[in-house]
């Protein structure tokens, strides 16, 4: 049986995110859909906040505050 080919609309970008007390994380996932055209990968970082705060409303520990985010290198 064949298999089905990527439609697209469920892919990713990953980020590296380092945060202001030097923590980091990485391979944090955005909607490819809403990065690009004028604002390039500023959307990126609302969508990595959302996601902290998400995390620290579960977990209880605040994160810091983001100081930097870059595409993740792909393999």
């Amino acid at each position: 049986m064949a298999r089905k080919k990527p439609t697209g609309k469920d892919e990713f970008v990953f980020f590296d995110v380092l945060y202001e007390d030097g923590s980091q994380t990485s391979n944090r996932k955005v909607p490819a859909e809403i990065l690009g055209g004028l604002d390039g990968d500023e959307p990126a970082q609302s969508i990595i906040e959302d996601q902290d705060r998400t995390i620290a409303e579960r977990s209880g520990r605040p994160r810091a505050p983001i100081k930097t985010i870059t595409r993740s290198k792909t393999k």
